[in-house]
């Protein structure tokens, strides 16, 4: 107790002119939060959020195929909690911890307003992320091998079922609104701008004129035009340089775009962790006998991934943020869905309300990226 009043007393009430900004400071943060909470709770119309959910969540998808988008959901889910398993050794699971967790998920079924469907499909979900977690606990050595290839395999398994084909019910693709599309164009264009980005880089490191010229070329062209007018160019250029008998869906057109722009900025993030390396390693992997995709594959790109994993991810979260841009180019995503929510007579003029919401589903992601990157750096630095 007396070191806080110290800490109190030394950095807020030192001197007259510091506790008198201190009490201005506190008055100022009374009267916000005060009218924040008095307008949340008694002045704001939230039944625009729940009236709309659906929409907010998974636009126009068809209501009859919804337990497609929870089986993949479920598989997200598991896969999640092995990675976050495998990856936090010193995380156990505890009795406090299992009782704190059942206590959470309980109240988030009660308090949630959806119907019975829905609450039972969350619960198990709640149930796979608990068994996910316990088995990458007691299981890790076996499951560690295995997860980066159960990740690869889910991509293909969940396009397949959002999307159809192949013996099921196909659904348009105008039909992928809301967050579901945003969640599906965010993960695809990361996963693909990726190593498209480790290429460049290394491209723009080489020793070949020509792929270094093409590399530096590329980076510096995307880099000099804004992601809005790339989006626009994906749109309507690039069915231009197809057959005609080849049409693009344009949600393969807005992922292009998003994959072309994000790609040049993750080549000068990796370039930069390549410069880290110290020449000598190289020269030492060289005398051993190895070759140059070996020293790349081995000694190189290990290191530098490691030093410019919060760069990487500062990508990844803005491309995440970036899609809000897909409205402007007709694909009604998160921010898109909105608009047309706003546009709707009962709720026209619910802008706070609505924007509130997508801005907290942006910040949930976004932070869970930032969290998720500062747990993989700590266990990469031990």
């Amino acid at each position: 107790m007396n070191s806080k009043l110290s800490w109190l007393r030394k950095n807020l009430f030192s001197t007259w002119y510091n506790s008198l900004l201190t009490l201005i400071c506190l008055v100022f943060l009374f009267w916000v939060v005060r009218g924040v909470f008095t307008w949340a709770l008694y002045q704001a119309q939230w039944a625009v959020i729940q009236v709309n959910l659906p929409l907010f969540l998974v636009g126009r998808y068809p209501k009859e195929l919804y337990w497609r988008l929870w089986i993949a959901l479920a598989i997200t889910a598991t896969l999640s909690a092995m990675s976050w398993g495998v990856f936090s050794p010193n995380q156990n699971l505890t009795k406090r911890t299992i009782a704190i967790y059942a206590l959470t998920v309980g109240g988030l079924l009660f308090i949630l307003p959806v119907p019975l469907v829905p609450r039972l499909w969350l619960l198990l979900i709640a149930v796979l992320l608990f068994a996910g977690f316990w088995m990458a606990k007691n299981l890790t050595k076996l499951i560690t091998p295995w997860l980066p290839l159960g990740w690869l395999l889910s991509f293909p398994i969940m396009l397949w079922l959002i999307g159809g084909g192949f013996g099921w019910e196909s659904v348009s693709t105008n039909l992928w609104n809301g967050l579901l599309l945003t969640l599906l164009m965010a993960a695809v264009s990361i996963v693909l701008s990726f190593p498209i980005g480790v290429l460049l880089a290394l491209g723009r490191t080489s020793n070949l004129p020509v792929v270094r010229w093409f590399s530096i070329l590329y980076i510096e062209i995307i880099r000099g035009v804004p992601l809005i007018g790339i989006l626009f160019l994906a749109q309507v250029m690039l069915p231009l340089f197809l057959p005609t008998e080849i049409r693009l869906d344009r949600v393969l057109r807005g992922i292009a775009g998003l994959v072309l722009f994000s790609a040049a900025y993750m080549a000068e993030n990796v370039r930069g962790g390549l410069q880290a390396i110290p020449r000598g390693q190289i020269e030492a992997a060289k005398a051993l006998g190895l070759n140059t995709v070996l020293v790349i594959i081995l000694i190189v790109l290990p290191q530098a991934l490691r030093a410019v994993i919060p760069a990487l991810v500062g990508q990844f979260i803005g491309l995440f943020k970036d899609t809000s841009l897909l409205s402007l180019v007709g694909l009604v995503e998160l921010t898109g869905i909105a608009r047309s929510i706003l546009a709707q007579p009962q709720f026209i003029g619910r802008y706070a309300e609505v924007y509130i919401f997508i801005g907290f589903i942006y910040w949930l992601f976004c932070y869970s990226m930032s969290f998720a990157s500062r747990r993989l750096e700590r266990q990469l630095s031990n």
